[in-house]
């Protein structure tokens, strides 16, 4: 994972990744589903993809104290907010700013938190579920041992001693798993979104303050 913000320099020329080629374009979805993880859209991975580089210097850099620390194409950028959604540097905005920002995000960040506890309650139903179906399968499995080894010479009872194992144990076992994939499914659909949502609110909170001149660090402005 390359830190924000990276860039690729070549022939003379700043090659980056804005939100409008990540999310707006084509080839912007294809890195996506190339990327997977969110925090690879914008290094220096993504950047060769996305313009098919072999070479070129890469370069990063995450000292916002000073304008002077990058491009001038990646000053103009910041400045026009062309990477909401890809990061929340903190060097951006002056002091109170990001405080309001912290605030919101840790508000934020609490709700999503709540939502994560729906795991404790599938792992609840999960547990419950999984121990009921071991108790069943071990009761059947220890009654199959014990006509096995009582009877280890008479294939027949043998055979159907396994059967009657299999009879008991494999309804058992779809029990456990019809509760349990439902109650995995449900978590999932409420956590994804809840994780996006946070994600959404970090980032438009933090470039909403941006966007205001007021709000930016004295060489941001």
């Amino acid at each position: 994972m390359c830190e924000f913000i990276s860039w690729i320099e070549k022939d003379g020329h700043v090659l980056f990744l804005t939100a409008n080629d990540i999310f707006n374009t084509q080839r912007g979805k294809e890195l996506r589903e190339y990327c997977q993880n969110r925090h690879d859209w914008i290094g220096h991975g993504a950047i060769r993809f996305y313009y098919q580089l072999e070479n070129g210097v890469e370069r990063e850099c995450t000292d916002f104290s000073s304008t002077n620390n990058f491009p001038a194409e990646i000053v103009s950028a910041i400045k026009s907010g062309a990477f909401r959604g890809l990061g929340t540097p903190c060097g951006l905005l002056n002091e109170q700013a990001y405080a309001e920002y912290k605030k919101i995000k840790q508000s934020a960040y609490a709700e999503y938190k709540k939502i994560q506890q729906a795991y404790a309650e599938y792992e609840k139903i999960q547990q419950s579920a999984l121990a009921e179906y071991e108790k069943i399968q071990q009761s059947a499995w220890a009654e199959y041992k014990k006509i096995k080894q009582s009877a280890y010479a008479e294939y027949e009872k043998i055979a159907q001693a396994l059967a009657e194992y299999k009879k008991i144990e494999q309804p058992a076992y779809a029990e456990y798993k019809k509760i349990q994939q439902p109650a995995w499914a449900e978590y999932k659909k409420i956590e994804q979104p809840a994780l996006t949502e946070y994600q959404k609110i970090c980032q438009d909170t933090f470039w909403n303050l941006f966007a205001d001149i007021n709000n930016r660090a004295e060489c941001w402005k």
